[in-house]
């Protein structure tokens, strides 16, 4: 007993090493997609945007819709040779596409379109090409008479929007995260949203940053679930974590604590990691758990936060706002560890083997995806290579089709093994225990690539295995 005790905590002290190590890494994630920011500036007599855009993904054909990384995108290389151009030579390859991917936005007043062209364009020089390049494009156009309200279109190909109205109190922001169309923007003064309507607005924006867009936030509160079942260790965790990142998230969005996403995001990563490995060592709450979900915690608000940084929240119902995505934040956690407990806690949590088949490979499973980020995120690796599968896995990159064939394939042949072997609960157990890994693994594939009805399918297949394969076994426990 001593010594597993001494070997996990070992096992503990490295991992809280590993955190502590990389608060010094400051490499950037090349790939990944980042929003366009747009400020709209309507004068008198004219409209103008100013566009924060990494212009080598529209120049490059990029189709950014539902894409989190750019190497999951169909003409990659394109894009990775682009980002080594000069800045000369990027605004020429701009320059003769623009006929092109300007019609994948429009500016209209009312229901005239407006004529608009480009007054200005800044690119920077070509530095480190792992660093992702934002260029500046500033879009003019004459405005008609009248004060009919201005309407600005984006295809979802070009990736997520951030619209922020400037010169004016109280302007209109909007974040169009599939593409789409602004709501109709005044000419003069604020608009008419009352601070219940932010509130309501960016719950939506909060819940959207959990599902479907937070898989690592995901896996996290899944690290939690899958600890214990019982109401006390859950609600401990899940009370830390949520006080802690609101503090964060509030201090990080007044601009009070300021830490690069460079160094944050891996160490979210590093926080799923130490969540997975310890529900497979522990035997449930430990004393120390809540004060480490408190401490992570901390470091998933301040990623929160830099997500609501790119919406420029400015003053205006700054906290509604606020308050609103917190909410939405906790509306897709409950959501999450609902949707867990409805589909495998109510089944199969009162089974002796629910933890060595169920939350067990679960937790590894979580545990290696999280280790992947950690190294992606510090630029350990490279994600094209020899762990490309990962990338795939976390980035949409698998045919869901395959995914779901695959999963009833392996789940079938395991459970064919067990009914054709009555009476061995050694083979009940590897069988349950392979068959959770793989499902898990097929619904990680089948949410990030959208398609929700095939990640039923996958559940489906998972709760019918586990079903098929306990017939004939122990009778169910209580869970101690």
């Amino acid at each position: 007993m001593l010594l597993f005790q001494d070997k996990f905590l070992t096992i503990r002290v490295a991992l809280l090493a590993l955190v502590s190590t990389l608060l010094l890494v400051t490499v950037a994630r090349a790939h990944e997609v980042q929003p366009t920011i747009a400020d709209l500036t309507i004068g008198s007599s004219n409209v103008e945007v100013i566009l924060d855009w990494v212009l080598e993904a529209p120049i490059a054909g990029l189709d950014l819709e539902g894409v989190e990384d750019t190497n999951a995108a169909e003409g990659a290389e394109d894009y990775d040779a682009l980002r080594a151009l000069d800045a000369a030579a990027l605004e020429t390859a701009f320059r003769e596409a623009w006929p092109s991917i300007s019609q994948g936005l429009s500016l209209r007043a009312g229901d005239d379109a407006l004529p608009f062209e480009i007054s200005g364009l800044t690119i920077p020089e070509v530095g480190n090409v792992e660093l992702a390049r934002n260029s500046q494009v500033i879009l003019s156009a004459p405005l008609p008479e009248g004060d009919s309200p201005i309407v600005m279109s984006w295809t979802s190909e070009y990736g997520p929007l951030v619209v922020r109205q400037q010169g004016i109190e109280n302007g209109y922001t909007a974040y169009l995260i599939a593409g789409g169309e602004t709501d109709p923007i005044p000419r003069t003064g604020g608009d008419d949203q009352t601070g219940g309507q932010a509130f309501v607005e960016y719950i939506g924006v909060g819940f959207d940053h959990i599902i479907p867009l937070g898989l690592d936030h995901i896996l996290f509160v899944l690290g939690l679930f899958f600890l214990a079942l019982k109401m006390g260790p859950l609600l401990w965790q899940i009370s830390a974590f949520t006080l802690a990142h609101t503090v964060t998230l509030a201090l990080g969005s007044l601009g009070i604590i300021r830490i690069s996403p460079d160094i944050v995001e891996p160490l979210i990563a590093a926080s799923i990691v130490y969540v997975g490995v310890e529900n497979v060592l522990s035997r449930g709450l430990t004393p120390w758990r809540p004060f480490i979900v408190f401490g992570f915690g901390l470091l998933h608000g301040l990623g929160f936060a830099s997500v609501l940084s790119d919406f420029g929240l400015g003053g205006a119902h700054f906290v509604p706002k606020l308050i609103g995505f917190n909410v939405g934040v906790e509306i897709g956690q409950l959501a999450v560890i609902a949707a867990a407990f409805i589909a495998l806690g109510i089944l199969f949590g009162g089974h002796a083997w629910w933890r060595l088949r169920i939350a067990s490979p679960v937790s590894i499973a979580i545990a290696m995806i999280a280790t992947f980020w950690v190294f992606e995120r510090t630029g350990f690796l490279d994600p094209e290579g020899t762990f490309a599968p990962f990338a795939l896995l976390t980035e949409g990159g698998f045919a869901p089709i395959w995914t779901v064939i695959a999963v009833a394939v392996i789940a079938g042949a395991l459970t064919v093994a067990v009914l054709a072997v009555s009476g061995l609960d050694a083979l009940r157990d590897a069988a349950g225990i392979i068959t959770s890994f793989v499902a898990f693994l097929g619904v990680v594939a089948t949410f990030t690539s959208g398609a929700w009805v095939l990640t039923a399918v996958v559940m489906a297949i998972w709760i019918l295995a586990l079903r098929l394969q306990s017939l004939g076994g122990p009778e169910a426990d209580a869970i101690a």
